[in-house]
């Protein structure tokens, strides 16, 4: 080891010095030598006097080399390593000698020359004879990793695999290994409700289409499912239907059992949602239901979305409807006062900020014109 650091020093202190007599011949050629001026002289007389045709084709290699040989002793010599500015160069030569021995020192100092090397199979094979109660998720999941390469059609550990991964932050990687696992054992519902929870939770929240289709699947093999039923009314309320997936949650909170502790957390949902009112475009089909929208009647509901908001401002959602609403009554100024109040909100949340964007380019329409109720 002693001797690598040794090459090192030695291998970067010539580095160096090739380096700055690079910069020094450059530096010598930049000015005008009057020997190399005679033999470029030499040269382009040499040319001139075959295209004359005062010079055979022998003769002229012969004279062209001689001159050619002579350019570049003259080059050499005069190329040769300037004095002014000997003291820096030294010490940058010195440096260059000098640092990896300094990181040699340091390393002896701080880290552990002497160590052996510990192969990552190695590693994994002392942890598998260990007690697994003491290791963390990420050791855990490379337990299990290196286990499926031996058995990649065992479902239970994918299944495994799949809820080490979530419980170490990898919910893409979860939905990766639950992916294999509906592929082995696709008749599994709790597969398919574990594989739509993981791109929930990899989409940060949202009921995107492979959540969608994957509760779908496991709704097919048990209707009971509770999981797959509460994400699909999620769904459905995202997307404005707003009283369907509330009386989905409704009969999610009555088929669970009285002592379950998840019963105050979807009534309290059930009756936020309920009390926000927040779809403003399905209201103006109800009101139309029942007789021609006027702008009165759709500022109304605006003006109420938005006092809502005013007074529970943690409603990404509502914000949304309410940012599209007045882009739709073409209400620019509150549309990016809204718009700049709720960017600031949930300017950490990505997803948020695209859904506020997208409802702030919608087109203006006119909400006095009569609307169809035709198909």
């Amino acid at each position: 080891m002693i001797g690598f650091w040794i090459a090192a020093a030695g291998l970067s202190a010539a580095v160096a010095a090739l380096v700055l007599r690079g910069a020094a011949r450059g530096l010598a050629s930049a000015g005008d030598d009057p020997a190399l001026a005679v033999h470029r002289r030499q040269l382009s007389e040499i040319d001139e006097l075959a295209e004359r045709g005062l010079l055979a084709q022998g003769e002229l290699k012969a004279a062209r080399a001689e001159a050619a040989r002579r350019l570049l002793a003259a080059a050499d010599q005069g190329a040769a390593w300037p004095k002014e500015g000997l003291g820096p160069r030294r010490v940058v030569v010195a440096a260059a000698a000098v640092a990896p021995l300094l990181a040699l020192g340091l390393y002896v100092a701080v880290g552990a020359p002497g160590a052996p090397d510990q192969p990552f199979e190695k590693r994994v094979a002392q942890w598998r004879a260990g007690d697994a109660a003491l290791l963390d998720p990420p050791r855990i999941v490379a337990i299990l990793e290196h286990v499926a390469r031996t058995e990649p059609n065992n479902v239970e550990l994918q299944r495994n695999l799949a809820i080490a991964r979530m419980a170490s932050g990898d919910a893409v990687g979860s939905a990766e290994a639950l992916r294999k696992a509906v592929r082995l054992a696709p008749q599994r519902a709790e597969l398919w409700t574990a594989l739509g929870e993981a791109f929930v939770t990899s989409e940060e929240g949202q009921v995107g289409a492979d959540a969608r289709t994957a509760f779908t699947e496991a709704l097919k093999r048990d209707p009971a499912n509770l999981s797959a039923r509460y994400h699909l009314a999620k769904g459905d309320i995202a997307d404005g239907r707003v009283e369907t997936g509330l009386s989905a949650w409704r009969a999610v909170l009555a088929d669970l059992p009285a002592e379950d502790p998840r019963r105050p957390v979807l009534a309290a949902e059930i009756d936020r949602t309920a009390k926000a009112g927040r779809l403003v475009d399905t209201a103006a089909q109800q009101q139309a239901a029942a007789g021609e929208v006027t702008p009165e009647m759709i500022q109304g509901m605006v003006e109420g979305l938005a006092q809502r908001l005013a007074a529970a401002p943690d409603d990404p959602e509502g914000w949304v409807r309410l940012v599209r609403a007045y882009a739709v009554l073409g209400d620019a100024a509150r549309r990016d006062a809204a718009l700049k109040d709720a960017s600031e909100r949930f300017k950490d949340q990505p997803r948020v900020l695209a859904a506020l964007r997208q409802a702030a380019d919608t087109a203006p329409q006119n909400p006095s014109a009569p609307r169809s109720n035709a198909r």
